[in-house]
């Protein structure tokens, strides 16, 4: 019993891993002994759960089955066992944070240093990446993601919103007037790659009317900086962050374009696992981090 225990502990670390070697290392193991662990495991259930491939490999129905059944079970004891030692300590351990490059350098790192502040045996490990592929596979405790979540197996908590506004250089406009709303759809736009429709909008002025903007890319980036240097670069108009550009917007570099039609406030999300008990370190960060940011309006 308890040897099968420890194996499906490490079948679920090789497929949270994605490989072999990454569940070896984070067990301070061989690479051999996982495969040990893995065969014994399969012959004590006389079923194969992995199968590898020129890739890594891939799990079997039953592999889905196990892994489906266990992996909250284990969550929940390593969750549990951590509780325990931090409601009688301080906070200790590794706490693995990410977020996009922009809103980290803008927002989280300080107040992460002022977080390590109150609680010094906490250590940080900090990813600049705006993807959510790498919450389960890199260990990543906690993720801070912009705008529209579209994973639903994922919780999240809203923590605040922020306005998005459309801008233009000023230099561009003094080449490329733009008298009315309808002139954006035939204007060059610099494109956001990671969003599904870049150049698809729908304003709203105060008196509720609509507006829908349906524009055509000349130019696109997958980083806000991108697109912020890209404007700055007088190669068009773009949909931006107003907390990413506000130096420039006061210095007159950049003009807010009909800034009578709004665009929707965009959420700021914390994001974790699907185990259903947080941890209590992640929680106090939380819980720090609803307390400190400022509500980007």
């Amino acid at each position: 019993m308890f040897n099968n225990l420890k194996r499906i502990h490490i079948f679920i670390t090789v497929v949270e891993s994605g490989s072999f070697s990454k569940a070896a290392d984070r067990l301070f193991i061989s690479k051999a002994m996982v495969s040990i662990h893995i065969k014994s495991l399969e012959d004590s259930l006389k079923v194969p759960l992995l199968i590898r491939n020129s890739r890594g490999f891939v799990m079997t129905e039953a592999g889905e089955l196990l892994y489906n059944d266990f992996k909250e079970t284990f969550s929940n004891i390593q969750t549990s066992l951590e509780n325990v030692v931090e409601k009688h300590h301080s906070l200790t351990g590794n706490l693995r944070i990410s977020s996009t490059v922009e809103f980290g350098e803008v927002f989280l790192i300080p107040i992460i240093a002022d977080f390590c502040q109150s609680h010094p045996d906490i250590t940080i490990s900090f990813h600049a990446d705006s993807s959510l592929n790498k919450l389960v596979n890199e260990q990543i405790d906690l993720a801070v993601r912009l705008g529209t979540l579209n994973d639903s197996s994922l919780k999240s908590r809203k923590i605040a919103h922020y306005n998005i506004i459309m801008v233009a250089s000023s230099q561009w406009l003094l080449k490329n007037p733009l008298t009315s709303l309808e002139d954006v759809n035939s204007a060059h736009w610099i494109a956001n790659s990671n969003l599904k429709n870049p150049t698809q909008w729908t304003f709203h002025n105060k008196d509720n009317h609509e507006f829908k903007v349906n524009a055509t890319a000349k130019f696109s980036t997958n980083s806000s900086i991108s697109i912020k240097s890209m404007v700055k670069s007088n190669l068009g108009i773009a949909i931006l962050p107003e907390w990413i550009i506000k130096k420039e917007l006061t210095d007159g570099d950049f003009i807010h374009l009909f800034p009578d039609w709004s665009l929707p406030k965009q959420d700021i999300s914390v994001v974790f696992t699907g185990d259903h008990r947080v941890r209590l370190k992640c929680r106090s960060f939380i819980d720090h981090l609803v307390q400190h940011i400022n509500n980007l309006q």
